[in-house]
């Protein structure tokens, strides 16, 4: 069978290519009889309109788009993502949207150069952006091109954008409360880049709440890859006083530490303990599993796409707070030996 048309469709029902689009697109203009002729014919056919189509009605193209500036193997690789693209996704199938990915490369400023041909093409209807820059020149320019825009997962003060909000000090407090009531005073911190808003704001946070509960914090920049983990645990280990507990920024960076760990023959958790900011299946099954803080990547994920819709609506722009996270507490975690 050839591709359905609208021109086909009337001509099998007798009637006019104008009464089939009204019928298929819900406009007034025919009976409900005709309407249901028509949905009939098209189901039984399997007939779908065309996405140029339907852009051409409503004046969009029923995509959002998202540039990840990260490495292409390490999205597949990192779980947090992969939870995080689902909960978007929910939300745009309810709405019959679909979703543009591209992955541009860690290389700054590529992105900036997707955005303007997506504009350029009119290929997507909105973006959420990721991994917020102190000095992120995307807000203004995706302002410039008129392109509507949430900032994922802001930590920074209310600046007039669309954006969902995470709270990263309450956070802290809930990992930092945790090690101190274990009793824990000598903490290592291995952070991601620290150019991200989200990571200095956690860095500052855990550093001003271990330091007003009388602990010491070693921070280690280091990006979120297993490698990265290895290396930034195996400089806390040969830097002066070993941490006695270990807070690293994501699942992938404490699967690195915990490998590191081993090959040194420190015992997790009798000598360190591990904690990870991310909770993930990655925590549940390692040896031992890691406590981890559950953020619900998954309704992040929704509370965006739902915003960004209400902003291609053309609602003003508003912030959305994350819901609180939980700390689950597994076999990474315990008192540390006597010192």
């Amino acid at each position: 069978m050839g591709r359905v048309t609208i021109a086909g469709l009337a001509e099998r029902l007798g009637i006019s290519k104008a009464s089939v689009s009204y019928a298929l697109n819900g406009q007034p203009g025919v009976s409900e009889q005709t309407r249901e002729r028509v949905l009939n014919l098209a189901s039984e056919l399997g007939w779908y309109p065309s996405s140029s189509a339907r852009a051409l009605s409503r004046s969009r193209v029923g995509i959002v788009g998202i540039v990840l500036s990260r490495e292409p193997e390490m999205i597949g690789s990192e779980p947090y993502y992969m939870r995080l693209i689902a909960g978007i996704e929910s939300v745009l199938i309810d709405a019959d949207m679909s979703l543009l990915l591209r992955v541009s490369g860690p290389e700054r400023g590529r992105d900036l150069e997707v955005y303007r041909r997506w504009a350029g093409e009119r290929r997507v209807d909105g973006v959420i952006v990721f991994d917020i820059d102190e000095r992120d020149p995307r807000p203004e320019l995706l302002r410039e091109l008129g392109l509507p825009f949430v900032l994922h997962g802001s930590s920074g003060e209310d600046s007039g954008y669309a954006a969902t909000m995470a709270d990263q000090a309450a956070e802290a407090g809930t990992i930092v409360e945790h090690l101190r009531a274990l009793g824990h005073r000598r903490i290592g911190h291995v952070t991601g880049p620290l150019h991200l808003v989200h990571e200095r704001a956690r860095s500052s946070a855990v550093r001003a709440l271990a330091e007003a509960a009388g602990m010491r914090v070693a921070p280690v920049e280091s990006d979120y890859t297993l490698d990265g983990g290895r290396v930034a645990t195996a400089a806390l280990l040969a830097a002066g006083e070993r941490p006695t507990a270990v807070i690293y920024d994501n699942d992938l960076l404490a699967q690195g530490g915990l490998a590191a760990l081993r090959a040194a023959h420190v015992d997790v958790p009798r000598s360190v303990s591990v904690v990870s900011w991310d909770d993930s299946i990655l925590c549940s099954v390692s040896t031992p599993a890691v406590t981890a803080l559950h953020r619900d990547p998954f309704e992040q994920g929704r509370q965006s796409a739902a915003l960004l819709l209400e902003m291609i609506d053309g609602a003003p722009a508003h912030t959305v707070a994350a819901g609180p996270s939980a700390l689950i507490v597994r076999n990474s975690t315990a008192a540390p030996l006597a010192n």
